[in-house]
């Protein structure tokens, strides 16, 4: 039954896929003052969005883990974790890209981008920490607490543009400038679709990631077992 419904949802999630790629690269024209730059913002947008929503999905599920010592809420963690971290990946080499073109450098320590790099070293941690620490309860009460700690750092991301001076364009969707959003609609309606469609790949990936998470547990289990004996 998961994998039908996991095969529903890659059906969904390419259809919708190659519809946004048709609308953002085909039909929409380019953006008066970034000329055809803009569209990068489709792709860099929605993976931002998708993979703070991963982090703070993840932070849940270490709460709850921390909560009730349940292996099963760790491995959920982690895997919302890995793939969170993938997308914001790919928000920061999108933004490098854009950056590259409006600024004319790849990289500037501006408040938004530093704090951005500071999440990615701190996730980056929770990633490396995993990998070392074999005792899994252990490995997923530190893991926890270092996703708790990061999410801190995905509000000062989150807030940077309003609390300081910076480089970064201020909030350009409706949904963070009380309904007057500095972009285009029909270019925000593309960037909303790309966010569902991400989200739902989004969702097979972690669905993909707990099944290697399970037999993680399995074979933590046996090992624990054969110490045992």
């Amino acid at each position: 039954m998961r994998e039908k419904i996991l095969y529903a949802i890659g059906i969904v999630t390419g259809a919708l896929l190659v519809r946004n790629l048709y609308v953002i690269l085909l039909q929409l024209p380019d953006e008066a003052k970034q000329d055809a730059i803009w569209r990068i913002f489709c792709f860099h947008l929605p993976a931002a969005i998708v993979s703070f929503t991963g982090f703070f999905v993840a932070l849940v599920f270490s709460l709850i883990y921390l909560a009730k010592r349940n292996l099963k809420w760790d491995a959920l963690a982690a895997s919302a974790t890995e793939v969170s971290f993938a997308l914001a990946i790919v928000t920061l080499v999108t933004g490098s890209i854009w950056a590259r073109i409006i600024w004319g450098v790849w990289w500037a320590w501006d408040p938004r981008l530093t704090s951005y790099f500071i999440c990615l070293l701190i996730y980056s941690g929770y990633l490396m920490l995993r990998r070392v620490i074999d005792e899994p309860t252990t490995r997923g009460r530190l893991s926890s607490v270092l996703s708790i700690f990061g999410f801190t750092n995905i509000v000062i991301v989150w807030k940077s543009i309003e609390w300081w001076a910076t480089l970064h364009p201020g909030p350009v969707l409706s949904i963070r400038s009380g309904g007057g959003g500095r972009m285009n609609p029909a270019m925000e309606s593309a960037a909303w679709w790309n966010v569902l469609a991400i989200g739902l790949l989004t969702v097979m990936f972690v669905a993909m990631r707990m099944r290697q998470e399970d037999t993680r547990r399995e074979l933590d289990a046996l090992r624990r077992l054969a110490h045992t004996i």
